[in-house]
């Protein structure tokens, strides 16, 4: 772990989204230096799903040796994010730096995203982004070592970080693209940069997206309160930079990782927009002890009724009971290409569920599309979460059902 200096004592940060998670980790690693931490958040009233309020974080932050100031804040709001900011600098004298962290996700495709949803990721990552700074920039620019730091990827161009959820990605990389024009535009005035985990980190969103198995994949919020808190005690010169946590803290001396794992010596799930090569991220996994692939048979056009893909539904026709059903219900179905193509189904809703080969029995609520030689993700070798984020699946229908795969699988795999 990186240890605290103290060079960010009497500093004040607004961070938005800061009632949870990366935010909050980022607010609480500053206020051991007895910092000045502004919570910009929506969380005002204990969610049903989700842990902690702009309060609980505010005692969180003043406990670990900082001030607090939590403000209600949906980033979409103009008047509530100058609220915020007028509040900020009558009770702490100005900003000194902006952390942009708030965000929403939704991974689906053009076809699936309402556009209720497109504009939820593009109004709180893209225009909150936007907005928020050009409210703090005019106090910003009166501190003596100012700082934005938005949570965004490098902008990395290639398609397979589109294809699948390309109102996410354009929502992501409009907040990079803020860095990009903003470094430029205040060099010398104010440092602009933006942090992105090497690895999925373990947060309340990651858990909805990956189900409550991921975890172990992942790192703590802590990687990424330290990365930031490295790079907000740099000087203004600092700035335009796209910064990965793990490359940010080795430059600092930091050589144990396993400290900042949640199961330390498990495969760590790689983040989306890094990897330029989506097949060598698939290979490492399996150099860390994922086991291979299924042996490929003989070639054909139908599903046969022998062979890797059958065997598998067996095993889960063997597996299926109505506690399942109660608990998933959903339909799916799987278009596979390759050496063995076919269309399978997995019914979770009706009856005490079947599986097989041919179309479901039902329309599907989820339609995956993988090459055959990758549906080893069923046999526990390759997560659906991995798979998506690698480009190696392909997702239509409801996100959230085709999450609970993951769970099914995990209690199938000693019979996998």
């Amino acid at each position: 772990m990186l240890p605290n200096t103290g060079k960010l004592a009497g500093c004040t940060l607004f961070i938005t989204g800061a009632s949870r998670g990366i935010g909050k980790a980022i607010a609480l690693k500053a206020a051991k230096d007895g910092a000045n931490v502004v919570i910009a958040a929506k969380t005002a009233q204990p969610h049903p799903k989700l842990p902690g309020t702009i309060y609980t974080a505010a005692e969180e932050i003043e406990a670990a040796g900082g001030k607090a100031l939590p403000c209600i804040v949906d980033v979409r709001d103009e008047k509530q994010i100058g609220d915020a900011v007028e509040q900020a600098v009558q009770k702490f004298g100005g900003i000194d730096i902006l952390v942009n962290n708030a965000s929403a996700i939704n991974l689906t495709g053009t076809l699936e995203t309402p556009m209720k949803k497109v504009d939820l990721m593009l109004g709180i990552n893209l225009r909150g982004t936007y907005l928020t700074s050009k409210l703090c920039i005019p106090h910003l620019l009166r501190s003596k070592n100012p700082h934005i730091l938005n949570l965004s990827p490098p902008l990395n161009l290639n398609p397979i970080w589109f294809k699948n959820h390309t109102a996410y990605t354009m929502a992501k990389y409009g907040m990079s693209m803020c860095v990009l024009g903003m470094a430029e535009e205040f060099r010398g005035s104010i440092a602009v940069n933006a942090l992105w985990p090497k690895t999925a980190i373990q947060t309340a969103a990651m858990d909805m997206l990956g189900g409550s198995g991921v975890g172990k994949q992942c790192r703590k919020v802590e990687i990424m309160a330290d990365a930031a808190y490295s790079i907000l005690s740099k000087p203004v010169s600092y700035t335009g930079n796209f910064v990965i946590d793990e490359d940010e803290l080795k430059k600092e001396g930091i050589k144990d990782f396993d400290a900042y794992a949640v199961a330390p010596g498990h495969p760590l799930l790689p983040d989306f927009f890094l990897d330029e090569d989506p097949e060598a991220l698939v290979k490492q996994m399996e150099d860390q002890g994922a086991t291979p692939g299924f042996k490929s048979g003989k070639t054909s056009s139908e599903p046969a009724a022998t062979g890797p893909i059958a065997e598998t539904f067996n095993v889960i026709r063997g597996f299926l009971s109505p506690d399942i059903v109660k608990t998933t219900q959903g339909v799916y179905k799987f278009d596979l290409s390759g050496e063995h193509s076919g269309v399978w189904y997995i019914d979770l809703k009706n009856d005490a569920g079947s599986a097989g080969s041919g179309e479901p029995p039902v329309k599907a609520d989820v339609v995956m599309s993988m090459d055959s030689a990758d549906f080893k993700m069923f046999a526990g070798n390759l997560k659906p979460v991995m798979a998506f984020m690698s480009g190696k699946l392909k997702i239509k229908g409801d996100m959230t059902l085709a999450i609970k795969l993951e769970k099914m699988m995990a209690m199938m795999k000693p019979k996998l």
